[in-house]
């Protein structure tokens, strides 16, 4: 073999390596270095109104999962709702940020709350072997057949079935991972094709992007259709929770030769995503959220002075990293009307991408019609897939 060829090969395995990067940026859960010199301020608790948990692993928990019904259920103003993880430590959020709980396990324990609703997100452990005993004990401690009512949020499908409450009822996840979870636990009464499964007390949703419809679904059984229509209209969302049919479309060999040609061939964007005082939580985690299924080269969320913000309703998040450092191609800031004149470390505005608080769309369709601009219709299929956004 010539020099000549020896050296083509070399050069093809360093581009393809660094091409790839999207991909494996897209599988990294960033770790959290350091300590949390941060104190989390929780909301404070209401008697008089229900109480709504949501269950999240230390190690990794899937950002609109979680954060659209906590934003969902802190917006019917009839419900105390809290964030509780095995430790008291930043929870490793997929994907760009980290957020701290607002209890640890034996805090909310040692409050005697009981909690009238809880939610499963998707955690870490993405088969039966490796979940959490401590987490599923927990779950399984927590229910009461009679008066909890519980959500599984797409994959938290793993979790909620590795409890032994669904088993007999309808239970569903995203599309893509369905067969494979199905394939793991019997029990459950599997259902496909639908945003939103309830029997009695017992709710699923399909994936990622359906964590808007099993939120309000809950809100319109328990506070009533008025509610949850108030909800929806916070949040520009049209869809009824009487509308449950959903395309239920996985990722397919043409959406991974899609992804394959983009990585290697399209614009791979360093994006950022600016964390601010006040944020929407579902409409944060919905661009970080959507905008991780872009492929991108780097996605990374960024608070301007380096600290901790506080969302508008009560969430401690921590950014995973700073404009001094990361330098993206795109900063987008979902409250422009907040920023400082000058940001430091940003010489180039024209990377902003603000988003217009007088467009009524959700936020999703707003993130996905700039992806179709950028990438193109088809390309923007394959993103609406990865969300289950059909």
């Amino acid at each position: 073999m010539t020099y000549g060829i020896l050296l083509t090969i070399g050069v093809t395995m360093i581009w393809f390596f660094y091409a790839c990067a999207p991909v494996r940026e897209f599988m990294r859960w960033k770790s959290f270095e350091g300590h949390a010199a941060v104190s989390c301020q929780r909301p404070g608790f209401d008697a008089a109104k229900e109480t709504v948990i949501l269950v999240a692993d230390n190690e990794g928990t899937e950002i609109f999962d979680l954060m659209a019904p906590y934003y969902l259920f802190s917006a019917t103003g009839k419900a105390n709702v809290y964030v509780v993880a095995e430790k008291k430590e930043p929870v490793i959020i997929r994907k760009g940020l980290f957020l701290l709980p607002h209890f640890s396990f034996d805090e909310f324990d040692s409050m005697g709350i009981v909690a009238k609703v809880v939610v499963i997100p998707n955690l870490s452990a993405m088969d039966a072997r490796h979940q959490n005993p401590r987490i599923v004990n927990w779950i399984k401690k927590h229910y009461h057949s009679a008066t909890t009512t519980m959500l599984s949020v797409c994959d938290g499908a793993l979790t909620a079935a590795a409890t032994g409450i669904y088993d007999g009822r309808p239970l569903t996840a995203h599309a893509s991972d369905y067969a494979a979870i199905r394939k793991q636990y019997s029990k459950p009464q599997w259902v496909n094709n639908m945003r939103v499964t309830r029997s009695g007390n017992l709710y699923s949703t399909a994936g990622v992007s359906n964590a808007t419809d099993g939120g309000l679904s809950i809100i319109d059984t328990l506070w009533g259709h008025q509610t949850m229509l108030r909800v929806s209209r916070l949040i520009n969302y049209t869809a009824s929770p009487q509308q449950t049919a959903h395309k239920s479309i996985p990722i397919g060999f043409s959406d991974k030769i899609a992804i394959g040609k983009k990585v290697l061939f399209g614009k791979n964007r360093r994006i950022g995503v600016l964390l601010q005082d006040g944020a929407n939580e579902l409409e944060l985690a919905a661009v970080l959220d959507t905008y991780n299924r872009t492929f991108p080269q780097s996605l990374e969320s960024i608070t301007l002075n380096g600290s901790s913000i506080t969302t508008g309703y009560g969430l401690t998040l921590l950014p995973t990293a700073g404009l001094d450092k990361f330098h993206p191609d795109e900063l987008h800031v979902l409250c422009p009307d907040k920023l400082p004149s000058k940001i430091q470390f940003l010489n180039d505005t024209s990377v902003l991408v603000n988003y217009d608080r007088q467009v009524s769309l959700y936020i999703i369709d707003a993130c996905l019609n700039r992806v179709r601009q950028q990438y193109g219709a088809r390309y923007t299929e394959v993103v609406k897939r990865l969300l289950d956004y059909n």
